[in-house]
This record gives structure tokens, C-alpha cells and sequence, in this order.
């Protein structure tokens, strides 16, 4: 049976849906993805594509790479049809950082990555509209380009604990401009208190299956009070008046963020794994 590997394009954008949508949850950032971007970077964009496995036509797997492998997300297909796809990018893309199931980022880091400079397990956590809790605080709102001074800095030391690097000394400009970016586009929301921003995180993906939060960071000094049980209560009863089911990647390090998911109505799913190369 012929298997061939090509980059998506236009026509593909419903086969590639109706692939992602089989199981949504785990497919979030892709769905999100598609729906905000296509399946062809447009000439203004970063430079992207949609790599697919077919077997005799039909497509049975994908992963976006992003540039030539600054990030990629493979499909939650089975671990031999993303290795086909691996196989087929040896010669043209470098793996830089990749995020999915466990499994299948094992297969790409083994076929594309270089030397893991950091690697994170991690829970898929995923909630339904019955599912959640009684948790509200409707002081949680949308960030505003008023906000952004107290807000790169904020969004800065999150990536700098989480993903243990400096986003600010790494690119001064373009950070700050991708933290705007998020404003402009209303996927940033923050909590602040007597003239601080205290709370923030983001829809990182958003499509009509669903949306995928990330970034959930509360300043050191204000944590132990409640704020991110009830502002991801919040967050998730306003998404789900108009969305089915939203998804958080959860660090298995991270108990306390664990305990937050669950407690708000949060279930875990397939274990995950985040890659950062060198």
C-alpha cells in the first residue's frame, strides 16, 4: 500500500478538520491553528506548513511545522504514521521545539531533534460545561494595550519559570511585540489588584472545537489566595457559553496547578511532552 508524505494545501483543509476533529481534545492547538492561519502561510506570515502521512490517498496524519522546526505539533495519530512523516523531514527541517503526546514527540525528537536542552512531561487536562465547579471571579478581564507595561514583564517571568530562559534578554523586541500581538488579538486576561496586574493567562488556540488555555502565571507574591482557581473558573464559564470543551497542558512537576485544574472540574487525559533543543 503506497504511503507518501506532502505538505497540505488548499484542498486539504476539510480531510485535515475532519482528521483533527476525530478526537479534538488532543488536537486543540492544531484545530486552533487551521481555523485562525489555513493550512498555507500567507506571503506576510511566518513561514509554515502542514506536513501529511496518506495511505493510498486518504490522510492519516499530520504535523505543522513551524519555519524549518522552530516548533512542531505532530497530529494525535498512531506513532508509526508521525514517524513516516519524521522520516520524511530528515533533510530539511531541525527540530527546535516540538509539543504533543508523549509518544509521538519521542518519535520526532529521535528522527529531527538535536541535543534536548529541555524536556517537560505533562497532562493533558480537558473540561466539558457539566464538568465545572462553582469557581468565579469576575474581576478577571481582557488585557488592554493600557496594560502592557505591567504586562510583558509579567508574561516574561512566566516563560522564564516555566520554560527556564530569559524571553526578554533572548529578544527584547520581538517578545514584547508577540505579548501585544496576544492583546490585540483579545487572547490575554488578566486579574489586577490596586493598580497590579496579580493573574494573567491565554487562549493560546481557539476553533470551533474547543479552545486550548496557556500561560496561566500568578505573581509569586500574590499566590496562595485563590486567584488562579477562580479566575480559570472564570475563563472556562465564559469560553464554554459559546465553545464544547477546553484543554490546559499541565506540568506533572507543577502539583499546584494540577490541584487547581482538578478542583475547577478539570480532567486529565494522555500524557504529553514539550522539547526544547539546543
Amino acid at each position: 500500500m503506497p504511503v507518501t508524505v506532502e505538505a497540505l494545501g488548499p484542498t486539504h483543509v476539510e480531510p485535515l478538520r475532519a482528521l483533527l476533529s476525530r478526537d479534538a481534545a488532543p488536537n486543540m492547538y492544531l484545530l486552533g491553528l487551521v481555523e485562525e492561519f489555513g493550512v498555507v502561510a500567507a506571503p506576510d506570515r511566518v513561514p509554515f506548513a502542514f506536513q501529511g502521512r496518506f495511505l493510498n490517498g486518504e490522510l492519516t496524519a499530520v504535523a505543522f511545522v513551524g519555519g524549518s522546526g522552530a516548533l512542531v505539533v505532530p497530529s494525535a495519530s498512531a506513532p508509526n504514521h508521525v514517524a513516516d512523516i519524521a522520516k520524511a523531514l530528515v533533510s530539511t527541517v531541525k527540530l527546535k521545539s516540538c509539543i504533543g503526546e508523549k509518544p509521538l514527540v519521542d518519535v520526532l525528537v529521535q528522527h529531527l531533534g538535536g541535543k534536548v536542552r529541555l524536556s517537560k512531561l505533562q497532562t493533558l487536562f480537558s473540561v466539558s460545561a457539566d464538568d465545572l465547579g462553582p469557581f468565579t471571579n469576575p474581576l478577571l478581564r481582557l488585557a488592554t494595550e493600557a496594560d502592557l507595561p505591567r504586562l510583558v514583564p509579567l508574561a516574561a517571568a512566566c516563560v522564564k519559570e516555566t520554560m527556564e530562559r530569559d524571553p526578554l534578554a533572548e529578544d527584547p523586541e520581538g517578545f514584547p511585540a508577540r505579548v501585544a500581538q496576544r492583546v490585540k488579538g483579545r487572547r490575554t486576561y488578566v486579574l489586577e489588584e490596586k493598580g497590579r496586574l496579580v493573574f494573567k493567562i491565554d487562549v493560546g488556540s481557539r476553533s470551533q472545537y474547543g479552545a486550548e488555555l496557556e500561560g496561566l502565571y500568578t505573581h509569586p507574591d500574590d499566590r496562595h489566595r485563590g486567584h488562579a482557581t477562580l479566575c480559570m473558573g472564570q475563563i472556562s464559564r465564559f469560553l464554554m457559553s459559546s465553545l464544547p470543551r477546553l484543554t490546559i497542558r499541565v506540568d506533572e512537576s507543577n502539583s499546584a496547578l494540577i490541584t487547581v485544574a482538578r478542583k475547577v472540574g478539570y480532567h486529565a487525559g494522555r500524557a504529553q511532552r514539550l522539547v526544547v533543543t539546543e
